[in-house]
């Protein structure tokens, strides 16, 4: 599912529902940019229950996804997936805008 430049997979879709059904009704992952990590910026992932009035939503009714403005510009044509691989199951941002990122895949530079 894609919104402003911003595509959710099908398979980080499934995963997120499953996160969000062990949480109270209402609940929603944030993803935001912050600064740290160790390549500059960093990915959060959050369950929240308020969404704020400029926030994207992406996503289902049964897994919406938050972005807030700032954020939205560092992930501009992102890919958000979930893999699960020989080393470990993680969300993953696929990030076009980023000229290098850490080994991990949590931090990145512009």
């Amino acid at each position: 599912m894609a919104s402003g430049n911003v595509t959710v997979t099908d398979r980080a879709v499934r995963k997120i529902a499953s996160i969000l059904k062990a949480e109270p009704a209402g609940a929603m992952l944030r993803v935001s940019v912050e600064g740290g990590g160790c390549s500059g910026f960093q990915y959060r992932f959050d369950v929240e229950r308020e969404r704020a009035t400029d926030d994207i939503v992406l996503g289902s009714n049964e897994a919406p996804v938050l972005i807030d403005p700032v954020s939205a510009g560092f992930l501009s044509g992102s890919e958000i997936d979930y893999v699960d691989d020989l080393i470990g199951a993680a969300f993953k941002i696929n990030n076009p805008n980023a000229k290098s990122s850490c080994g991990c895949g949590t931090s990145f530079s512009l």
